[in-house]
This record gives structure tokens, sequence and C-alpha cells, in this order.
């Protein structure tokens, strides 16, 4: 019963990105972002970025994506007058933190980050749930964070959840 369902598996070359990635000698921070590709049911890698801080990483996600469905009638009216539609993305993180301790140590805790914004579509939620559990043990990952808005990722924040494994 240990089994979870698994809706995409986790690309060959992004496993090994992530095994290269966790054994990194790198003492700044660095993320992996990933997504999932729909139609080869893959999660596959997004973006690799280097040397960037939790606010650094917040203003990279991409939360929303923009989408333009056919504008006619009400949708060219709304984009006249400044709105913009959206599609809410879910995306998964790992990354490689700077973690100062209080008694002076540093560690460098790999985080897994899910980010999964209220609103986006029911396929899209099954999707990422689903291969959520199967990218985490690929990875080997145990600090496992979920946020709901990108807002939310700060420094404090992150401290205080790593605060949790001391």
């Amino acid at each position: 019963m240990s089994e979870s369902l698994v809706v995409c598996d986790v690309a060959e070359d992004l496993v090994e990105k992530l095994r290269k990635f966790r054994f990194r000698k790198e003492t700044h921070n660095a993320a992996i972002i990933m997504k999932i590709d729909k139609d080869k049911r893959l999660v596959v890698l997004d973006e690799e970025l280097e040397g960037v801080s939790p606010d650094e990483l917040k203003d990279e996600l991409p939360e929303r994506q923009p989408r333009y469905p056919s504008l006619s009638g009400l949708g060219q009216f709304l984009l006249s007058r400044g709105f913009s539609f959206f599609n809410l993305r879910k995306t998964f993180i790992v990354y490689s933190y700077k973690y100062q301790h209080d008694d002076g140590r540093v560690s460098y805790p790999l985080c897994f980050i899910f980010s999964s914004p209220v609103g986006c579509k029911p396929e899209q939620q099954m999707m990422y749930a689903g291969s959520k559990n199967k990218l985490v043990q690929t990875a080997e990952l145990t600090k496992v964070f979920e946020i709901r808005n990108t807002e939310d990722l700060t420094e404090e924040w992150l401290r205080e959840k790593l605060g949790f494994f001391h």
C-alpha cells in the first residue's frame, strides 16, 4: 500500500542532473526548476539558476503564464482595457540553500518546493500531485515544502521551515 499513483515519470536526463546537483561542491545557492511535459507525461527540466537567493528565486518562478484565448468580443474588449488572461502554473523546485545555523555551523540542505497556486486547472492539479512523490523519491529528498502563493517564498519562510530539521 506504500505505492502511490504515478501520473508522470521523471525524464532520464533530469534524473542524472538531480543526482549531480545533490553532490555538487559549490557553496552558493542554486535551483533546478522543473515542469511537466503534458504530452510526454514526463517531469522535465525547465530552468537552472545559480547564485540565487530565495527572494530572487521567487521572482523567477512562473506562477502565471500569459494565455491569450481567441480574442473576439469580450476578450478583445477586456484586453483593450488593460486586462490580461493568465494560466496559473504549478512548478517543482529543488533548491540548494546555504543555511547558517544559530551555532555558526553552515549546511547546504536540498529543499523540494512544490509551488501549487490556487486556481490551477483540475487536470494540471492531478498531474502534478500524482507526480510529486515520484520526483521526491527519485531525487532522494526529505525537506519537502509546498507554497500556494509564490510571494510566500522568502528567506524568512525558508529559514523557518528548515528550523524544524535541527
